[in-house]
Order: C-alpha cells, then structure tokens, then sequence
C-alpha cells in the first residue's frame, strides 16, 4: 500500500475521522494521570513549595506552543515545495492549537512568576520572545483570513511560517544566550535534575498535551476539507451531506 495515497483529502478525511477519537481518549486519560501524579502524588518542593505545581502545565504547554510550531513550518516546507494542499491544511489546521499553548504557556507562567520572582511580568529574553511566537501565531491565522484565494493564502501562510520559525530556537536557548530570570534546563538528553516523580508528571502531562494537539487538528483539519472541497464529488457522497 503506498503511503502517497493519504496526501489525498479525501483518504485522509475518512483516516483522521477514524484516528481522532483515540488520540483525544488517549489524551484524557494521561491528562488524568499526569494531573493526579503532580497535583497530589509529587511531593512539595523545597524551595518553592506548593507554587511548582504549576509546571505541570506550563511545561507541557510551553513545549509544545515550540513543537507545533516546527511541525507547522515542516508541513509549509512540503507544501511549497510539491504543491500539496493536504498539507497546506494540515499546517493550518495547527495554528490555533499552537495559539493556544502560547497563551497557557504565558499565563501559567506569570501566575509561577508571581510567587517565584515577584512580579506577573518581566521583559525577559524568554518571556519576549514566547510573546512574539503568540504573535506569529495570531498572524498566520489573521493573513490567512484576509486572503480569499486559498491557494495564495497557502503560499503566503507558508512563506511567513517557515520565516517565523527562526523564533523557536530564540526561545529555546534564551537562557543560555541571554541573563533572564527563567533558570537553565531542568530537562535534557543527558538527564534530569528533578525528582522522579516530579519529572514523571511533567513528562504525562507533555505527552497528554501532544495526544490532545494531534487530536484536535485532525477534527479540524477534517472541517477544513469540508469546507476547501466544497463542490467535489465526494464530498457530496458523504452521508448527512446537505445538497445545493
């Protein structure tokens, strides 16, 4: 079976349907076991106390507000160059969820802030540069709203993500670039410094996060099928389908 045969929206319409829930059961699941592991299981840490426990969302969320991110850019680099409109979509379909890490990730992280350096906000390398990621985002979704033809709006979509995803590594080695307030790695390919079961949390809870943005797009990339191939005739063979 040739795997070339998905880029088709119609076959990948019937896949993501079938795909979607599981990620989004799958989701919930580990979301409860990484929210009952870090809210109640964790112990409390000795110099912050009770306000850490945030991380379990800020991390999970700050991690892949990045991640979604490349994946956009990656899906754009492959629309550009083979002229896919499956994939065009698919980075479209990402956006908002990529949006929406952004915000958590920034919220979550002046309520820590609060607490922790004394102040909901700090102009920081790390903070300003997720802030401009936000605006990325916000500018995807906003220029691909302002141009009617999709096909340009892909192209224009693609040009400015791929330009954009020179903020993620920004992002990444701030810390290390710059003097912030956000302290070094607490997570690495060489190890971890955080409990077991502190780092055990984080890590469900990343991966609830990734299970619950895969599932997400896949619901919406199926409403932007929908909508893009309006008028073909497979759609028009989909049961409950209105016809003109």
């Amino acid at each position: 079976m040739s795997l070339y045969r998905f880029s088709s929206p119609a076959t990948f319409y019937a896949l993501a349907g079938r795909m979607a829930p599981w990620f989004a059961g799958a989701a919930a699941i580990l979301a409860a076991i990484g929210l009952w592991t870090g809210l109640v299981v964790a112990p409390t840490d000795f110099q912050q106390g009770e306000a850490y426990r945030i991380i379990f969302i800020h991390v999970a969320s700050a991690w892949m507000s990045m991640f979604i991110y490349l994946v956009m850019a990656f899906w754009s680099i492959v629309a550009l160059s083979f002229n896919t409109r499956l994939s065009a979509m698919l980075a479209q379909a990402l956006a908002p969820t990529g949006a929406w890490m952004t915000f958590i990730a920034l919220w979550t992280g002046s309520l820590w802030g609060r607490p922790t350096w004394g102040t909901y906000w700090a102009w920081d390398a790390r903070m300003t540069s997720e802030l401009i990621l936000l605006f990325l985002y916000f500018g995807v979704i906003a220029l691909r709203n302002a141009i009617d033809d999709a096909r340009r709006a892909d192209r224009a979509c693609g040009v400015l993500t791929i330009v954009g995803a020179v903020n993620i590594p920004i992002i990444y080695y701030s810390v290390q670039w710059w003097n912030t307030l956000h302290q070094g790695a607490s997570v690495s390919p060489t190890g971890s410094k955080m409990n077991t079961i502190m780092l055990t949390g984080m890590l469900v809870m990343a991966v609830a996060a990734w299970l619950y943005a895969i599932a997400v797009a896949l619901w919406r990339v199926r409403a932007i099928i929908l909508e893009r191939e309006r008028g073909s005739a497979w759609i028009e063979e989909l049961p409950g389908m209105v016809r003109a």
